[in-house]
């Protein structure tokens, strides 16, 4: 009996047992039905695509020849698992995917006993499987551990690390490398070259992104898994990923083994739905379309360019000016605002692929050659090159500039994915400037500013919209630490309140500094902060407020109680920012407002504290006023 109309097979799948009680002959009519569910879903609703397009016929094999969840699956990243969301109780949320209260857009360890590991950055599924395996191995318990990873998950250090682990501990993991020459955009590095050479050389048919003449495939070829005998792994493959005989075949032989093997399958990002396999690209992520010919509607004409283009035509900017320029991002041209950079600046644009540690470290031994570079990076990914921002760049005071996009919270990708943490990471850090825009204009004078120290500097910036800030005609430096009044309390309103806004908060700030009439400061700077500003405020009022799309603990909040603090100042200081906690999915104006860093929760937030009794509104005899514009 189906419970969905036009869906007969689909329909009877509500978990994996009903899954493994269809003959293997129905498996294709089922993988057409999931793909043509997945793009009438994600049609309306938006969402990531091509990837999980291209997973639908692994999904049912692996369903269908392990005993999930007892054995245990992991997905890198993680955007590819809506069919397995599917197949494992939750296709008829699937409409709420990355919505507010709805499907996590991830494999979530909260969601389901069958999302075994919690996924959304790349490169973790292979050591999340080696701790899983040595786990059963302490335990005694004998049951098959797989993990799925792309070729573009494969190029971080970390997978290799894994590799080189599960191999001489002969952990019994399965690794599925997934292989469809992509990341977000095209793959790149020599082991991108090395499967393109064993394609040619094997004859196996490729998606249209796929396909390169010889004289692009450097080097001779070699057996397809000499690289990874070497880490002691079998190797099995290539095999077509989307022929679900070769693969229900493969899966059934190796599900008994307690080696570790490499299961090489080929697939293509978008398999199935023609304008997503010739541009994987433009449909990776996907706001609604046509789900008959892909068009997406039109859209209004952008009349306020986002902070990702701000930087991407500053940069441009900046590297016409600047021959020593060099800009490097690990895999993300187009989220990043490269795309332009790299059309007219090839020999100055590097693309690591997903390898963030190498991307910062490569840029610090740049800089000591007397290079300028930018690493363009999300605020997220940076977490993952801590260590070398440290060790690497900032012990060594070199003149590395970080664009930081993505800080904040971003939305719909959720806990993974919001910049939540840096300003609090970075402000600790010795020799480091850091600075965020609140506006358009001021983003390219910060990144002016950067650009032009001889230390390292970050400009920490969000997702989406700038403010329709027109842009000075030259993109001048700022005075490194210095603040900015935007508003003057204009009546004589007891207590008097100061809000000392960074980056986005400004924004909010100064909405509800209009209703409550108070004055608000444009901080600019996290590090060095202005004191003199923060000690003049504290003057001049009895309250001060600070606001950050940033964690309370450590951030820019703490940093200016610690500059009162030093100056014995005791007026009362309330820090509003993003709470102890992680904060799911959902749009960023849901989430601000229910983190209460919207104007209105702002307001709530200063109403109630203004109403304490501790509040001393007679502290420091009369008020100053606050000195003017201070850019």
């Amino acid at each position: 009996m189906t419970d969905i109309p036009g869906y007969a097979l689909l329909g009877r799948v509500n978990k994996p047992e009903d899954l493994r009680a269809l003959d293997a002959g129905q498996l294709p009519a089922l993988s057409l039905e999931m793909r043509r569910y997945l793009i009438e879903t994600l049609g309306r609703i938006g969402g990531h695509f091509a990837a999980n397009l291209g997973t639908v016929e692994l999904t049912l094999a692996l369903h269908y020849i392990f005993d999930t969840p007892r054995d245990r699956l992991v997905w890198d990243v993680g955007h590819q698992a809506y069919p397995h969301k599917m197949l494992t109780g939750r296709r008829g949320q699937l409409e709420t995917i990355r919505k507010h209260r709805g499907l996590a857009p991830f494999p979530h360890r909260k969601e389901s006993a069958y999302d075994v590991f919690g996924t959304g950055h790349s490169s973790t599924s292979l050591s999340a499987a080696a701790g899983i395996a040595a786990a059963g191995r302490v335990q005694g318990e004998r049951r098959r551990v797989v993990a799925v990873i792309g070729d573009g998950g494969m190029t971080a250090g970390m997978a290799f690390e894994a590799l080189n682990h599960i191999g001489d501990a002969q952990l019994p993991v399965l690794v599925i490398y997934n292989d469809n020459d992509m990341s977000i955009s095209e793959n790149v590095g020599a082991l991108r070259s090395h499967s393109a050479r064993t394609m040619a050389r094997l004859a196996m048919e490729a998606a249209p992104h796929m396909r390169r003449p010889a004289s692009e495939l450097p080097g001779e070829p070699s057996g397809p898994g000499d690289w990874v005998r070497t880490f002691g792994l079998d190797y099995v493959g290539p095999i077509d990923g989307h022929d679900l005989d070769a693969l229900l075949a493969a899966l059934g032989e190796l599900r008994g083994t307690d080696r570790p093997v490499f299961l090489h399958i080929v697939t293509a990002k978008g398999k199935g739905f023609a304008p997503a396999e010739s541009d994987p690209i433009k449909y990776h992520g996907v706001t609604s379309f046509d789900p008959v010919t892909g068009a997406f509607p039109e859209k209004k004409p952008a009349t306020t360019p986002s902070f990702t283009q701000v930087f991407g035509d500053w940069l441009c900017d900046a590297a016409s000016a600047d021959s020593r320029l060099v800009a490097i991002t690990p895999a993300m041209r187009e989220g990043s605002g490269l795309v332009r950079f790299a059309r007219e600046f090839p020999e100055r644009y590097v693309d690591v692929a997903i390898a963030e540690q190498h991307a910062v470290t490569l840029a610090a031994g740049m800089a000591t050659e007397g290079l300028h570079p930018v690493v363009a990076i999300y605020s997220t990914f940076l977490q993952r090159a801590y260590d070398q921002l440290i060790h690497d760049v900032a012990v060594q005071n070199l003149p590395v500039l970080f664009a930081i996009d993505r800080g904040g919270l971003v939305g719909a990708d959720g806990a993974t994915h919001h910049g939540a943490f840096d300003l609090s990471y970075l402000r600790c850090i010795p020799n480091m400037v850091v600075m965020a825009p609140s506006d358009e204009n001021e983003c390219r004078r910060m990144l002016t500013t950067g650009l032009g120290l001889n230390q390292p500097a970050a400009v920490r910036y969000p997702r989406g919209a700038g403010h329709s800030v027109a842009a000075d005609p030259e993109a001048r430096p700022l005075p490194v630490g210095r603040a900015r009044v935007l508003r003057e309390a204009r009546g004589h309103r007891r207590p008097r309140v100061a809000l000392l806004a960074f980056g986005a908060m400004v924004g909010p700030a100064l909405e509800a500094a209009d209703i409550l009439d108070a004055t608000v400061l444009d901080m600019r700077f996290v590090k060095p902060l202005d004191h003199d500003a923060i000690l003049e405020a504290a003057q001049a009022h009895d309250l001060l407020v600070t606001l950050e799309d940033n964690v309370r603990i450590g951030g820019a909040g703490s940093g200016v109680a610690e500059v009162l603090a030093a100056q014995h100042e005791q007026v009362p200081l309330m820090m509003l920012g993003l709470p102890d906690e992680f904060i799911e999915h959902g749009s960023r104006e849901e989430l601000l407002a229910e983190a209460g860093l919207d104007s209105t929760g702002i307001q709530r937030a200063i109403n109630k504290r203004l109403r304490a009794r501790d509040l001393d509104i007679e502290r420091g005899g009369s008020a100053k006023t606050l000195g003017g514009n201070r850019a």
